[in-house]
């Protein structure tokens, strides 16, 4: 039987079991999900991003912050994703927050395992939110949410099956199969930047040599204008004077801007990262067999620069070409804001749980201050 104390516990204790209850995978339709607005967390190495999402979308209020040096306790990532939510909970109904972590999360959605940007380490990150915030969280993969906010409203509607491609620093990637995001029996799928397609080949920072991000990322992209540049050779004029020299001014989006502008050496480059990633979603095709390839992240705004060579190498290296339906191949429509949009309506489908513990917990009280009031009324006569 509930008792005062339970009923007047600090909000805290009395919201953790009911997080807890939240199951590993999606147990509802998000057709069934309660219509409430949430909020969204996009973390990154760089920036932490947080918004305010509707049921349809549509982002109703985006705050932006820079993210705590990495060398910095968890805890100030923390303090920094609290006050984001607080600052939005003043001027809107937040019922839940889903945040999206550039990093490896457990298959419980609780625990971020790894981040490579971040100094979080088997970090407790639900459990410690949910301990200071009002609402219901949940953590997810930020590729796994960007993927879930083009599969819900952007280029993936409509798709049963559907692989997500982020290609930015390096190479992240998501699965979804009939709605449902797979993330493998330790919640870590969709690390697809470390297939190896070059055995001895560029050193990757996870320790293994010709990891496929060495050839199809940003950190690729820009690797390759770099050591054209240094060597002065000829084909490189056109960057090296845009830069006045300062090799370690070339960055990705000023390839792509150069390119754009018709500068053979971009252009080049372009269809080279584009080509690689055409061999890596071949590969990807033969285990998989999705009906579409969503190509997403910052190095995508190449768009047909990119994406045209890399779906001539997907023809190419297909394997069965000429016998088998070849997977769509298209560029994601939601942009930089996909992995706040996707885990701001991942976290919709823990809200109703959470709203019926709450509800519950009112009719508790109501049904105790009633028999309260009956007990007073009685001596009182």
């Amino acid at each position: 039987m509930s008792t005062y104390r339970d009923l007047t516990a600090p909000i805290g204790s009395r919201r953790a079991p009911v997080l807890r209850t939240v199951g590993t995978r999606e147990r509802r339709s998000h057709l069934t999900a309660p219509r409430v607005p949430t909020v969204g967390i996009d973390i990154g190495g760089t920036k932490v991003m947080a918004g305010v999402v509707d049921a349809d979308g549509n982002i109703l209020e985006r705050l932006r912050t820079e993210t705590p040096d990495k060398s910095k306790s968890p805890k100030v990532v923390e303090d920094t994703i609290v006050e984001l939510v607080l600052d939005l909970s003043d001027r809107h109904d937040v019922h839940a927050v889903g945040i999206g972590a550039a990093g490896w999360v457990d298959a419980d959605r609780n625990r971020v395992l790894f981040a490579p940007h971040l100094s979080w380490r088997n970090e407790p990150l639900r459990d410690r939110l949910a301990g200071r915030l009002s609402v219901p969280v949940l953590v997810d993969n930020d590729a796994n949410t960007a993927a879930w906010a083009e599969w819900r409203f952007g280029a993936g509607r409509g798709e049963d099956h559907l692989v997500m491609i982020t290609l930015g620093t390096g190479i992240g990637g998501a699965i979804l199969e009939d709605g449902q995001v797979k993330r493998g029996k330790f919640g870590v799928a969709g690390e697809f930047g470390h297939m190896q397609v070059v055995p001895g080949g560029h050193r990757c920072p996870c320790g293994n040599r010709g990891c496929w991000e060495q050839y199809s990322s940003g950190n690729a992209l820009v690797r390759e204008a770099r050591e054209l540049a240094a060597a002065d050779s000829p084909v490189a004029y056109g960057i090296i004077e845009h830069v006045k020299g300062n090799v370690g001014d070339i960055t990705g989006p000023l390839i792509t801007e150069l390119a754009r502008e018709g500068d053979a050496m971009c252009v080049e480059l372009l269809q080279d990262i584009g080509q690689w990633l055409g061999v890596g979603i071949a590969n990807l095709a033969a285990a998989l067999d999705p009906s579409c390839f969503v190509i997403g992240g910052g190095v995508s705004a190449a768009d047909d620069l990119l994406i045209g060579p890399a779906r001539d190498a997907f023809k190419r290296h297909l394997t069965g070409r000429g016998y088998r339906p070849e997977a769509r191949i298209t560029r994601a429509q939601l942009g930089p804001e996909a992995g706040m949009v996707g885990a701001a309506d991942l976290a919709r489908l823990v809200a109703r749980r959470f709203r019926r513990a709450k509800r519950r917990r009112v009719e508790r009280y109501e049904r105790y201050e009633r028999y309260a009031q009956a007990r007073r009324d009685r001596d009182s006569a």
